[in-house]
């Protein structure tokens, strides 16, 4: 018979709980704790004296309910003792392992080991994969690390069977990525003019506000979980200069980031976050949009084709990929546009930058053309082209005609 109690320094307390004492299915004496209100814990006390009942006659499997408990458990305590588990690898492969692992895991959301399943988690890498441009080969080490970590679940007996078992892995020998490639600045005008007049909903967001994801996409350069994170409490609009900042939690690297803002960026911002909670989304669900037919549809309305021979103009291409390529166009060093990237590896930011025929015969052109000193010193004295031609020596003849022939004056009829 189970009885309950108030423990004696807590006797004549109301907000103190009472505790219940019973006898469990082995005989062995146990405590749990009830309520402030004795009615419930009589209450609690019976369902607990009713389960020991059930357990006795077998109709209640303390394996099973043991097991039920464990997938109930936060997934968290199950990584940090895989990640011991790994302790005689490599410092690199475990780490690597670990990395791919929590990704998944966070990726999918996956709170507690009941909540893992396959499905997810290959849904969430083929969204990874085209927002991140991963290879096969790069995809299967994830699905491996995810792989490994449910089988080890399975083999230290916290599950019955491996729930991500049957993931199908890619051929990284026939491995069909595309290319992406930027929009340039009209081309990124006109994308955003289509949505903003094309008076329809897409992926449940209307016009203006595929509009402003397109628009802080270019402007920042994030990713698309990144830019779904964005609250008001993002932006330091108050700052010199003002800055936005990606918690760790949403950033690709898991690293707390702080950005400057374009100025026109900041104007926009204002009126946006304007009657918005602090943590209030400023692009609800973005995260889990295919954000990808967003873009597709809205240059289609513009008039810009989707895929060229260039490369796909994809969401993560027309905001990242164009972002990045407009910081160099624009005049910004590689390492800059390689901080403002957030990328390791400089590598990786060169990936981003698509410098087209145009941009390269651009740059080219500004290369100062180089004249011999004495051309330099008649210029200066504001000599004619003859003088500068005469004191130009190794310039092709048939160049030096030519030059000539455009100094001569006019001829005029009789």
């Amino acid at each position: 018979m189970a009885t309950i109690f108030k423990r004696g320094r807590d006797k004549g307390k109301k907000n103190k709980p009472y505790v219940i004492q019973y006898t469990d299915h082995e005989g062995k004496r146990q405590f749990a704790k009830g309520f402030t209100d004795k009615a419930l814990t009589e209450q609690l006390a019976a369902k607990l004296e009713n389960e020991v009942l059930l357990r006795k006659r077998g109709m209640i499997d303390p394996a099973q309910e043991r097991l039920l408990g464990i997938k109930q458990s936060p997934i968290e305590e199950h990584l940090q003792a895989f990640d011991r588990s790994l302790a005689n690898n490599t410092a690199k492969h475990r780490r690597l392992t670990m990395t791919r692992v929590r990704r998944v895991v966070e990726g999918c959301e996956f709170k507690t080991l009941a909540a893992m399943d396959g499905e997810k988690v290959v849904d969430w890498l083929n969204e990874f994969r085209e927002e991140e441009d991963i290879g096969a080969r790069t995809y299967n080490h994830y699905l491996q690390a995810a792989d490994a970590f449910g089988k080890w679940l399975v083999l230290t007996k916290r599950l019955p069977g491996n729930p991500l078992v049957g993931m199908e892995r890619l051929n990284a020998e026939t491995d069909v990525r595309h290319k992406r490639r930027a929009l340039k600045p009209d081309e990124f005008a006109r994308l955003v003019e289509a949505a903003r007049t094309s008076g329809v909903e897409v992926q449940g967001y209307d016009g203006e506000m595929r509009a402003r994801i397109y628009q802080i996409s270019y402007l920042t350069g994030l990713r698309r979980g990144e830019l779904a994170s964005l609250t008001p409490s993002s932006f330091q609009m108050e700052a010199s200069p003002p800055t936005l900042t990606v918690e760790a939690k949403s950033s690709k690297h898991r690293r707390k980031d702080t950005l400057p803002m374009h100025p026109e960026l900041v104007i926009l911002v204002r009126g946006w976050i304007a009657g918005l909670a602090p943590d209030d989304p400023l692009f609800p669900n973005l995260a889990w949009r295919k954000t990808y037919t967003m873009v597709q549809k809205d240059l289609e309305r513009a008039g810009i084709p989707y895929e060229t021979p260039e490369g796909l103009a994809d969401f993560h291409a027309a905001g990242r990929h164009s972002h990045i390529t407009g910081l160099v166009r624009s005049g910004a060093s590689i390492m800059e546009a390689k901080e403002l990237a957030r990328h390791a590896d400089i590598r990786q930011t060169a990936k981003y930058t698509h410098i087209g025929m145009e941009d390269r015969a651009e740059a080219l052109a500004a290369l100062p053309f180089p004249l011999a000193p004495a051309a330099v010193e008649a210029l200066e004295h504001d000599a004619d082209l003859q003088a500068v031609v005469a004191a130009w020596p190794g310039l092709p003849a048939e160049t030096r005609g030519q030059i000539l022939a455009l100094s001569a004056p006019a001829s005029t009829d009789a």
